[in-house]
Order: structure tokens, then C-alpha cells, then sequence
């Protein structure tokens, strides 16, 4: 069987890599970039290190500031005009993946048109943009690395999934040093969505060798660092780990699909506000246990890979281990159910039925190695809840 990969063109990786962004530019034959970014962003501090940078450099830009939390088709809109109307020559991404995914599909639609709902799954983006140029300041959702864009339908509010090759960031620069002052809640969400990349992609149906590489380096880097990321925020060996982590967890769920956690995590967010990352982390160990009968040999691995068994004999305690684990994290870390978030319980009860059929429109829910029908998904939402 052949397995495409598909990989950002350059990435530059550790402490003081921001500091090749200029002779990134070069590389890709770009001269005069648009940043895209949101107000937090500006207000941290960040936007005027890249600004320094492209100055020092002579390097005209334009600033787009107004991307939005869970982006949606017509929040990207002015950007796509601006693009278009300045005619830059490339995007320069600055944030967490809410940043990144809206500057792919904002590359896209300057580049070729249309609406955002054209290019939802299954069709599969191969059109070639204008170059996005990603720097994450969030260890989690490895956009910088991926394929894939998430952008929800105003309209719906359904969370469109885009994949191809053609919404690969041209490069990603990957500085650890975004992620020092990231607040301890925003730490432990976009890390536990990393840890859901990685145990995903592994479990997948599309999971292939290069991708199984991946997820388990990313599952070594993650599993040991990401409550010591949350608690020991001056710990640099921790923070390095996990943003090469959330990197690699990116690069294997690109190439394999995630799966149900993902699925029915995006029509959570969609209807009820809660961040991507928080749902993942809100579904992961009961999904996780549901799946475990569809790859018991896969499960026990990750883990092993996790460092929380040494050897897999015993499949039946490595799941149990796995899944206390996963408990372990969310308690520790004070990962809400939807009930402590605030969810109004009738609200949620007489959205499943809809939930459950966005999250199999997704796509993501038949990547999972045990594959649910509707009701069992609504039974699952259900039993999430408290």
C-alpha cells in the first residue's frame, strides 16, 4: 500500500528559531508577507518581535489582527480582501491553531476563490495557495504540521473539516519560547488535545508506518511533560518537549485522520463554546474506553509508549492503566465535565441527536478502529456529560 506524506517544505525548530523568519521568507521566494494573528497576540507582545524582525529586514508586510477563537467562514472574509487587494505574496501565521487554520483557509480563498463549504470533506484540497508561514504559540494542535483546517459554517454552525495537500503550511517555525507564558488552563488543554493527535492517529484506520513513527515519538514526548508544562511553567526541557510533541502529534494525525474523539469534540464546541482543545480533553477517556475492542494490541502500545507499562502481556491491564491515566491527567489538570462547564443539561440533551449526525458527517468517527452508529454516539454523549 502507498502512503502519501505530506510535510511543510521547511521547518525550523528550538529555542530562537523566530530569528530565521526573514531568511524563511527568502527560501520561499517571498517578499512581502501579511501577518495574521489575533488581538491577544498584539497585546502579548508577539506581533511586534515579528515586526522587528521583517523591519530589521526592510521587509514590507501587512497586519491582520481580527482572527477569532474557533474561526468561522465569514470572520475570515476582510482578511481575504485585504490579501487580495494588497496582493501580498505569502501569510505569515501568528498563534495558536484558531490563527493558523484561519490563515490557511484565508490563503485559499485569496488564492482561488469560492466559499469555505466548497472545500469541506470529502473534497480534497489540492489547489495550490498563496505560502502560509505557521508559528504556533501553543503546544497543541500541530496545525503548523498539517493538512487541515477547521472553519465552522456561520450559517449552521457545523464545523467544516477541509483536508489536502494543498492547506500544508509551505514552512512552520517552531519556538518554544511562544509557550512560557501561556496560563496554566490554556497549557493543559492544547496539551491534551497533542496527547488526543497522537493517541488517534495511532489507533486510526489510516494509521500507516511513517505516521505510527510519529505519534509514538509524540506520545514519549507528551505523556511524561504535559502536567509538568501546566505546573512547573518555568520548565524548559518540559517545554521544549511538548512543542516538538505537539509537532510531531500534528504530523501523524495528518497523515492518518483522527478519529472519534475529534468527531463528536467539534459539534461540542460549535453549539456550547468550549474550547477544541478542553472538549478533546472532556471525551478523551470515555471515547478511548469505548474504542479499546477495535485495537486492543494498539492500545496496550500506547501505553507502553506513554511509559506507563513496560510491557504489553497483559493487554487487559495496560488498557485499565491507559484509561486511569487518562482520568489522572483530566483530574489533575481540572478538566470540567459539561455539566461544571455549564452546560444546561435540556439544551444538551435536545441537541445529541444533531450532534451525533454532525460528528458522523465529519468523517472523523469512521477512522475510529471501533466505527459507532448514531445512537451509540448520542449514548456516549449522554454518558459524558456529568
Amino acid at each position: 500500500m502507498v502512503n502519501s506524506i505530506v510535510l511543510p517544505k521547511i521547518m525550523q525548530i528550538g529555542a530562537n528559531s523566530l530569528d530565521l523568519l526573514p531568511e524563511t521568507l527568502v527560501s520561499l521566494g517571498c517578499s512581502f508577507p501579511c501577518v495574521i494573528t489575533d488581538k491577544t497576540m498584539l497585546e502579548l507582545g508577539y506581533v511586534a518581535k515579528v515586526e522587528a524582525l521583517l523591519n530589521q529586514q526592510n521587509i514590507n508586510f501587512g497586519l491582520f489582527t481580527d482572527t477569532m477563537p474557533e474561526p468561522n467562514d465569514t470572520s475570515i472574509l476582510a482578511a481575504v480582501e485585504m490579501v487580495k487587494t494588497k496582493q501580498y505574496d505569502c501569510l505569515i501565521a501568528l498563534g495558536g491553531g484558531s490563527a493558523i487554520d484561519s490563515a490557511k483557509a484565508i490563503a485559499l480563498l485569496a488564492s482561488h476563490g469560492g466559499k469555505m463549504s466548497d472545500y469541506k470533506v470529502p473534497y480534497q484540497v489540492t489547489e495550490i495557495s498563496l505560502p502560509v508561514v505557521a508559528i504556533p504559540t501553543t503546544a497543541g494542535t500541530g496545525s503548523e504540521a498539517t493538512k487541515v483546517t477547521v472553519i465552522s459554517d456561520s450559517a449552521t454552525d457545523e464545523k467544516m473539516l477541509c483536508m489536502g495537500s494543498g492547506l500544508i503550511p509551505a514552512a512552520a517555525i517552531i519556538d518554544y519560547q511562544f509557550t512560557l507564558s501561556l496560563p496554566s488552563r490554556i497549557a493543559a488543554d492544547t496539551g491534551i488535545d497533542a496527547l488526543t493527535h497522537a493517541i488517534e492517529a495511532y489507533v486510526s484506520r489510516k494509521a500507516n508506518l511513517f505516521s505510527d513513527q510519529q505519534a509514538i515519538a509524540a506520545m514519549k514526548l507528551i505523556a511524561p511533560n504535559l502536567i509538568k508544562v501546566c505546573q512547573q511553567p518555568d520548565n524548559l526541557k518540559a517545554k521544549e518537549a511538548m512543542m516538538l510533541g505537539a509537532t510531531l502529534a500534528g504530523i501523524a494525525f495528518s497523515n492518518a485522520s483522527v478519529g472519534l474523539v475529534h468527531g463528536m469534540s467539534r459539534p461540542i464546541g460549535v453549539h456550547f463554546h468550549v474550547p477544541h482543545g478542553l472538549s478533546n480533553a472532556m471525551l478523551l477517556p470515555t471515547i478511548t474506553e469505548y474504542s479499546l475492542p477495535g485495537a486492543p494490541r494498539k492500545y496496550a502500545e500506547c501505553a507502553m509508549h506513554m511509559g506507563l507499562v513496560t510491557v504489553i502481556d497483559d493487554q487487559t491491564l495496560a488498557h485499565q492503566t491507559l484509561i486511569n491515566e487518562l482520568k489522572h491527567i483530566n483530574q489533575t489538570l481540572n478538566v470540567p465535565t459539561l455539566a461544571e462547564f455549564g452546560v444546561v443539561k435540556t439544551e444538551y440533551e435536545g441537541l445529541l441527536t444533531n450532534m451525533a449526525e454532525q460528528a458522523l458527517a465529519s468523517g472523523s468517527p469512521g477512522n475510529n478502529p471501533k466505527i459507532p452508529v448514531l445512537n451509540e454516539i448520542i449514548e456516549l454523549y449522554k454518558k459524558v456529560w456529568l
